[in-house]
This record gives C-alpha cells, structure tokens and sequence, in this order.
C-alpha cells in the first residue's frame, strides 16, 4: 500500500508557569491508504495532541508532517482549507461537537456548503450518509439533544465522511459510549474503511477495542513511541512492560 500520512520528528511542549511538560517528544509512524492505524495508551501519554496537531487544532514545536507526500504544516488561508478537506476528525463527545441551536442535518451540511456545494445538493448527501452511517432521514431534522449518544456519534460519523475526507481520525469516538454502542461504532468504522478505501487514525486507550478493527497499533508512553506491531503481536506479545500493563488492565 502507499504511504498517505508520514509522521516525523514531531514534538510538543507545554509551559506552565516554570513547569515544561512534554506532551510529545520526537515521534515518527506513518500510515498507508486505507489503513487503520491504532494510537493507544493511558490518558497523558500524548496521543491526543498527535491528533490535534496533524488536524491543525495544536501547533507543532518541530517535525515535519505531510499528506499525500506534501508538508502541511504552517499553512494557511486557502492551502489550509484544500488540506483539512481531506482529514477529518470524529470527537469523544458527539453532542458537544454539534451546535446544540441547529438541527443534525444542517450541521452536516454545513462543511459541503463551505466547499460550494449547493444546499440543495448538500442536503441530499446528508441524508446518503446518514443512511450510509445507518440512521434514517428523519434524523437529518432533529437536534443533538433529541438523539442516543450512539445516534449522535453516528450522526457526526456522516458529518466527517460528507466530503469525502483521504483520512477520517476518531480521537475516542467510543469512549463515552456504552459496550454495546462502542461494538456498533466500531463496526460501522470498519465497513466505512472497506467499502470507501477510507484510511483512518483511531486515538484510543482500550487495547481491546482495537483488535479486531486496526491493521496496526502504536504504543505510545510519555510522549513517545514504545512499541510497535500488529494488535495481535501487541496483545500476545508485548515486548515493554508498560504495554504489558496495559493489557492486564483489559483482562
């Protein structure tokens, strides 16, 4: 497979006060069209703010990240927009991530209409990926707080793969969630990567959750890499102690 998102040297300090924290110091993975690529490890390890900075939500301190071979951090204005049309990102609180004054639909809509499509168009491709995301039409004129937080995680699901996104990345999509919806999600994500080619990056914390959904798992500890591997190889064989207690937290 090629190479779509290349990762490299990337590092983040934060500062409080006389306090540094580094939240990542000097990772490097890459990810292949249509992967799933796995980041876990407990709350802290720097996981999340991968996330964000390859979004454009953090800035990076230094490294280099490129999608599709092009270097995309530092831009702005039009390059940034052209960029972040291809990345998506599904967040661990579905109903904080919509606005709760406008109906499921508009706020799907919403990111087409910024690409120019028409409304009109926009609004029946909302409800083609409402359905692809196995909610029925109706859904498209209720609001967040009308909605399961299963729903509303399906809902912002559609939202993110509307425009059709190279790379879609669920920063603990399922957490909130109970067991049951999680397995639901996680299935849904699975069917999106095969029938769309969709690669996507999955930040989560439940080595469990990942094994039966990811092509590969990253392990990261303190704002860095640890180990590396399949999630069998991870789960049968870890190689770091701190992997290891990860996975006796999950048995």
């Amino acid at each position: 497979m090629s190479e779509l998102l290349a990762v490299s040297n990337l590092s983040k300090t934060y500062h409080k006060g006389k306090i540094s924290i580094h939240a990542v110091d000097d990772v490097s993975f890459h990810l292949c069209k249509g992967e799933c690529l796995a980041l876990v490890g407990e709350s802290g390890s720097g996981k999340s703010t991968v996330a964000k900075m390859i979004t454009g939500l953090e800035a990076a301190d230094k490294g280099e990240i490129r999608l599709g071979g092009k270097d995309i951090i530092g831009l702005s204005g039009k390059a940034q927009r052209e960029v972040y049309r291809d990345i998506q990102m599904v967040f661990q609180m579905p109903v904080d991530s919509f606005n709760p004054r406008i109906k499921l639909g508009d706020g799907i809509m919403e990111s087409m209409i910024n690409q120019g499509i028409s409304r009109e168009e926009a609004r029946v491709r909302a409800i083609k990926y409402l359905n692809i995301c196995e909610l029925g039409p109706e859904f498209a004129d209720r609001y967040p707080h009308q909605v399961s937080g299963g729903e509303c995680q399906r809902a912002s699901i559609a939202r993110a793969i509307a425009i059709k996104p190279q790379l879609l990345i669920c920063d603990e999509a399922t957490s909130a969630l109970d067991v049951t919806v999680q397995a639901q999600i996680m299935k849904l994500l699975t069917q999106l990567k095969k029938e769309l080619g969709m690669s996507q990056l999955m930040i989560c914390h439940d080595l469990a959750l990942v094994q039966e959904v990811c092509d590969r798992v990253l392990v990261m500890h303190h704002g860095h890499v640890v180990e590396e591997g399949t999630p069998d190889e991870i789960i049968i064989n870890p190689q770091q102690d701190y992997t290891k207690k990860l996975i006796e937290s999950i048995l």
